[in-house]
């Protein structure tokens, strides 16, 4: 792939915003803040093993999990970079049980759902982890935002995107330019462009699930597994299993080298397990985005689901869209 050197996520912005005279320019700001505090947590997630921020932070989250210390940073860091930016009205985080009205006086007119460091319990065992955006535009006329502004379809996004902090850190975004990837260069503090037009392959070479939850799953999820492990080249199979534990760090992977991902509901957890607002529909609008696809269990498209609470769960298969389609058919009865 010919990849553009020396294009920056901050020029890349304004260049797509350049396409759209009537854009005021308050998307690409609010694209800009949330990318500094990406940094900010990128650096605190390097320095991880350094400091005094591994382990638990003695709180629970509204999940009823505990809450790392790392967790709470990230959290923080992005609620008082955001709340005064001036271009959202309310924001809620997948480690908050209400919603976090911006700052009296900077309203403006987009939301923000956020899960501040997706796959915290790999923190202590230095896996891949990350942070998850989705933007709306606001539905309350003016003032602070309410929870109305927040539970809106995934497909009213206007943008979505993530950032993984690994071997490199990366950001991932999208508004209706395609997707794009950017590498932060530490040396200087700025993200390049370094994957720019992301497509998902039609047809992926991994799948990733939780095979230990292999005794609760319901029979559709059983068979579709048996199939993808039944040796066959002319559908390329088998496919060989990748499982990290992060949401961010296996949907990344799959985006980028082809694959799907499937947390469907089961005996212990029949909605699922993953957020609507802070994973599933932001991951999904990417997806789309890049050629693939996004389904519940029972068929629903992700993006079309009306929410009805923050912290809403939902199934999850994600990835590419032929395997996608393959799947449906396995939990519709049709294989």
């Amino acid at each position: 792939m010919h990849r553009p050197l020396g294009i920056t996520v901050s020029r890349h912005i304004l260049d797509s915003q350049r396409l759209h005279p009537e854009a005021t320019g308050a998307l690409s700001s609010l694209l800009a803040e949330l990318i500094v505090a990406a940094k900010t947590i990128s650096a605190e997630v390097n320095m991880a093993g350094l400091a005094d921020i591994l382990g638990m932070s003695g709180k629970t989250n509204i999940q009823g999990e505990d809450v790392q210390k790392l967790d709470e940073f990230a959290n923080n860091t992005i609620k008082r970079r955001m709340a005064r930016s001036g271009f959202l009205c309310v924001m809620t985080s997948e480690e908050e049980e209400d919603i976090i009205p911006a700052a009296e006086g900077y309203e403006g007119k987009y939301t923000l759902a956020f899960d501040p460091l997706d796959g915290s319990s790999n923190i202590d065992v230095n896996v891949n982890i990350g942070t998850i955006f989705s933007i709306h535009r606001r539905l309350t006329p003016s003032g602070q935002g309410s929870k109305e502004d927040l539970l809106q379809k995934g497909r009213e996004q206007v943008a979505a995107g993530y950032i993984v902090y690994g071997s490199s850190t990366m950001l991932v975004y999208t508004t209706v330019e395609g997707v794009h990837g950017f590498t932060l260069d530490p040396s200087v503090g700025e993200f390049y462009l370094s994957h720019p037009d992301i497509r998902m392959p039609d047809r992926g070479k991994y799948y990733s699930t939780n095979e230990g939850n292999s005794c609760r799953w319901r029979e559709p999820m059983r068979r579709y597994i048996d199939f993808l492990k039944e040796e066959d080249k002319e559908s390329s199979r088998p496919r060989s299993a990748r499982y990290i534990g992060s949401l961010v760090a296996d949907f990344h992977r799959n985006l980028i080298a082809g694959g799907i991902f499937l947390y469907p509901g089961d005996r212990k957890s029949p909605e699922g397990k993953l957020r609507l607002l802070y994973e599933a529909s932001p991951l999904a609008f990417i997806a789309e985005k890049a050629g693939g696809r996004a389904i519940t269990d029972d068929g629903r498209s992700i993006l079309d689901i009306e929410p009805t609470a923050l912290h809403q769960r939902v199934p999850l298969i994600i990835g590419c869209r032929q395997d996608v389609d393959v799947a449906e058919e396995f939990f519709a009865g049709k294989r």
